[in-house]
């Protein structure tokens, strides 16, 4: 638990409005993604073809779009940061899988380890002083 304190201690110290928003960004392309996932769902289904023969594709399917758009709302407005991103990494990590056990999508692939990337550097720097985490702690 300290560790998480010293962390938010020194994001705090080291905020910038370019990292908000990036984060605001970051949350507002995987909330757009998920919205595309819902609208074209087999475009998704044909993603997750290739991991569909482990089963569960039908969750995969369920849980995919919502975690993006959820998590992507509390991204933006930095409310639970670090929980929305944990709930993105499998997803990110299956997308570079799903690239090497499928048809190769360079575009695809590029794009999932960038986001994979910025999702990692969030997860350790957090939320941010410009958030709703940072309101909320200072409403105590």
């Amino acid at each position: 638990m300290n560790t998480v304190k010293d962390l938010n201690k020194w994001a705090n110290a080291h905020t910038y409005i370019t990292l908000d928003l990036l984060r605001i960004a970051l949350g507002v392309f995987l909330f757009m993604k998920g919205i595309s996932f819902i609208t074209n769902i087999q475009y998704l289904s044909d993603l997750i073809s290739p991991i569909d023969k482990i089963g569960g594709g039908m969750f995969l399917i369920h849980y995919i779009a919502p975690a993006h758009m959820v998590g992507g709302i509390m991204i933006a407005f930095g409310l639970l940061t670090r929980w929305a991103i944990i709930a993105q990494l499998p997803i990110l990590i299956a997308a570079i899988v799903v690239n090497f056990m499928g048809e190769m999508h360079q575009q695809n692939l590029l794009l999932a380890f960038i986001v994979l990337v910025v999702c990692v550097f969030f997860l350790f720097y957090g939320s941010g002083k410009h958030s709703a985490d940072y309101y909320f702690k200072m409403q105590k």
